[in-house]
């Protein structure tokens, strides 16, 4: 927090038993400050009283000063460092039982953007209650969490694991898909969640902030283009586009070591906010799977909620295929974007860099009828329902085979097929709206976000949809 700003709340609360040992506060801080002269609620456990467990007394000041920050709209950060439940009173019934943590998160979500911390341990119901926050920051090597502990493993399955190898940062940030951002210190975490509240707003009533860069907005990059390779089978680093795009290079990715074949995360663009989403050719020839749908789909209804605009990057061979996939519900993993972009209001805009096939073209917004709301292309970009190779065989399977000459006439089909599915007949065909520069890519994106950021679109009232989870 800023110095000097923090208002600590609720400190003598405890048990009657504790106030007489002058343990107070019931091994949690709340209260609010400021950061960065914006207000903020904090709640953190103290593992020096009680070792951070969760009683009565500790989950009601949570959910009081979650309830605060949700009255007065300001973001959530929590910080984790728990044994668990605490044995001695989680097995009484007692007001405000170990769920009241969850029903809190749960209210706050979409109406207060919620951080949580983890330096070190979480097990059980903290797990979860992390699970329900937006953002989830874990320190290597001193964070880990998980539903059910080494003990509870070897007793129930005969399996010998580690709290690390369990449940440790790593576990979550590259296998698990909870963590967000990984740290090396608990100096860095903080630092990076100040970072990353500079992002949002307050809550989801303000507009997106804008924070003056310096970067010029008419700022051309002729060189940008040429990070493509000319061969459209070798790949290349995604990220660099990006921070060439961004206002000064800085990009706040998340989940950057989860499904590594889409590229989620922040900049600005001259000043404005801004949700990056792109594929990554490196991994998987940038194609999307299970994991990717989930991270992707859930960095969009984050930024949907809080007005934050989205800017697709584009360039995918199609949803990654194979039986693996498919018995693991890849069509309803991927129906989780398509229902995230479709529910979205706020401004989508969409760069085809290089390809778009099959169903990947609507889950990486190239398609109007998903609701984006502008789509450009570079003279390198095509789209089609697949790789012009596979459907020349599909089509001209058979003529080609009865040719005299099949190799001179699958080369010809291939051809025709990949000016057909080329940026020209892209815009004449309405599928996109403009063919551009690379190197006039940040100057249109600019102009095309002053154009739509105060858009309003009225949708059917409703309870809520129900999306294929």
């Amino acid at each position: 927090l800023d110095p000097f700003t923090f208002v600590e709340m609720n400190m003598l609360a405890a048990l009657p038993q504790d106030s007489e040992k002058d343990l107070y506060g019931d091994g949690v801080v709340v209260g609010h400050g400021k950061i960065d002269g914006r207000k903020v609620c904090v709640y953190a456990q103290d593992y020096t009283v009680r070792s951070g467990t969760t009683g009565p007394i500790h989950r009601s000041k949570i959910t009081g000063i979650i309830d605060m920050a949700i009255k007065t709209g300001v973001p959530v950060i929590g910080i984790w460092d728990s044994a668990g439940g605490r044995l001695d009173t989680e097995n009484k019934p007692l007001p405000l039982c170990r769920s009241s943590i969850f029903y809190r998160c749960t209210q706050a979500s979409g109406i207060v953007p919620q951080i949580s911390a983890m330096l070190g341990p979480g097990a059980g119901n903290a797990g979860y209650a992390v699970a329900l926050t937006d953002f989830v920051f874990m320190v290597d090597k001193k964070s880990y969490t998980f539903a059910t502990g080494p003990i509870a493993v070897k007793e129930a399955l005969g399996e010998t694991v580690t709290k690390e190898e369990l449940g440790g940062a790593k576990v979550h940030s590259q296998i698990s898909g909870l963590a967000d951002v990984i740290v090396k210190t608990e100096d860095e975490c903080f630092r990076q969640i100040r970072a990353l509240l500079s992002y949002f707003p307050l809550n989801n009533r303000e507009k997106v902030p804008r924070i003056p860069t310096g970067d010029d907005p008419e700022r051309m990059d002729d060189g940008i283009g040429d990070i493509i390779p000319s061969d459209p089978r070798k790949t290349y680093d995604m990220k660099e586009i990006i921070r060439r795009l961004l206002d000064g290079g800085a990009f706040f990715e998340i989940k950057a070591e989860f499904a590594k074949n889409i590229i989620t995360g922040f900049g600005r663009l001259n000043g404005y906010s801004v949700g990056i989403i792109a594929n990554q050719s490196l991994f998987m020839a940038g194609s999307l799977s299970i994991d990717s749908s989930d991270k992707e789909a859930r960095f969009i209804r984050f930024c949907d909620a809080f007005n934050i605009p989205l800017i697709f990057l584009v360039d995918t061979t199609g949803f990654l295929p194979g039986s693996q996939q498919e018995h693991g519900g890849i069509l309803r993993h991927g129906a989780k974007v398509l229902y995230a972009i479709s529910e979205s209001v706020v401004p989508k805009i969409a760069v085809l860099i290089r390809k778009a096939y099959g169903g990947a073209k609507p889950a990486m917004g190239i398609d109007k009828d998903i609701g984006v709301d502008y789509i450009y292309t570079w003279p390198t970009g095509e789209s089609a329902i697949m790789g012009a190779e596979a459907v020349a065989e599909v089509i001209y399977g058979k003529e080609i085979a009865e040719a005299s000459d099949p190799d001179k006439l699958r080369q010809q089909k291939i051809r025709e097929l990949k000016e057909a599915a080329g940026p020209y007949p892209l815009v004449h065909g309405g599928l996109v709206d403009d063919i551009i520069e690379p190197g006039e890519t940040r100057k249109r994106l600019i102009a095309t976000l002053e154009c739509l950021i105060d858009k309003q679109e009225i949708r059917y009232p409703k309870r809520h949809g129900n999306i294929p989870l």
